[in-house]
């Protein structure tokens, strides 16, 4: 299958690519730089250099694939305030893929991610079959789904907040990291039981190519191997391998300690992904979050995001 991939050189595509070449699959990466090119060249793929906001350049990527995996969002831009400006242009892009692939019967997997059931209180862990009505990242994931009216095969990767491995560089757990070395202890809020999900980023790549291959049109996935780690068991986990104390903080103190993350390390977003592993044979089978630390990589130097 002739695959279009964007954000084919960030931390998915660094595996999602591999994945799919392994698997026998061609793959094109969207790359908006030189380096982003040539990350993409040395994975094996071909480079196609645009940018999201080239939706001309994104039609005819996505009219000349047999598939497209869509990962690229623009983080940057959320995380600095603008996040109108990272909603707008996923949901610019999202509608060229729809157009391209409308009555082709070819899939198309988003991405999206569990902390939006966390956002809607569901009091329990969140399944498959949880469906929002709005939100940023929600509108979008409708939106893909809503496209299996319109002849394409599409489904959606909901993936944990943290999605964990030595590829990973610049996600939650780096900055928390990053956050507790600069802080010189390592903090949750209150009680720290609220849960986050996590999920080994091989794990999460082999599922977006079975989502590719033979997800059902509709389909929401969840790429979740730990269901739930309270923070608080992050947070001494992060400590522990730092050799830093680990300090409960009140909300009221969350904001100075973490910042724009304050919010989200509150949340308790339990989320299982037994649907998924039913639907499509998958398992994960890579080393959970908590191994994960184990091995060390995260702390063998400082998080230079």
């Amino acid at each position: 299958m002739h695959v279009f991939v964007t954000g084919a050189s960030g931390h998915l595509g660094s595996a999602v690519v591999p994945e799919l070449l392994e698997a026998g699959h061609k793959v094109v990466g969207l790359a908006r730089s030189e380096a982003s090119a040539g990350a993409v060249s040395a994975a094996g793929a071909e480079p196609f250099r645009a940018t999201l906001d080239d939706l001309d350049a994104l039609r005819e990527a996505a009219e000349a694939a047999d598939g497209v995996i869509h990962l690229a969002y623009k983080h940057d831009e959320m995380f600095s305030g603008d996040a109108t400006t990272a909603v707008d242009s996923d949901r610019q892009a999202l509608q060229t893929f729809g157009q391209a692939l409308a009555g082709t019967g070819k899939p198309l997997v988003g991405t999206s991610g569990t902390l939006q059931l966390a956002f809607a209180g569901l009091g329990r862990t969140g399944t498959e079959a949880d469906v929002l009505e709005s939100g940023p990242r929600v509108d979008a994931e409708n939106a893909v789904i809503a496209l299996a009216d319109n002849g394409i095969r599409s489904s959606v990767v909901r993936l944990p907040p943290t999605v964990h491995s030595s590829l990973d560089r610049h996600g939650f757990i780096p900055t928390l990291i990053d956050i507790a070395r600069k802080q010189g202890f390592s903090a949750y809020v209150g009680d720290g039981a609220n849960r986050w999900p996590a999920g080994h980023t091989l794990d999460a790549a082999r599922l977006y190519r079975l989502a590719l291959e033979s997800a059902p049109a509709g389909s929401r996935l969840h790429a979740v191997g730990d269901e739930g780690i309270t923070f608080r068991t992050i947070a001494q986990a992060i400590g522990h391998n730092l050799g830093v104390p680990v300090t409960a903080l009140t909300p009221d103190q969350a904001a100075d300690n973490f910042g724009f993350l304050a919010a989200l390390v509150q949340l308790d977003n339990p989320t299982s992904s037994m649907r998924t592993q039913k639907l499509l044979d998958w398992a994960p089978t890579h080393p959970g979050l908590l191994e994960d630390f184990a091995q060390g990589h995260y702390f063998d130097s400082p998080n230079e995001s």
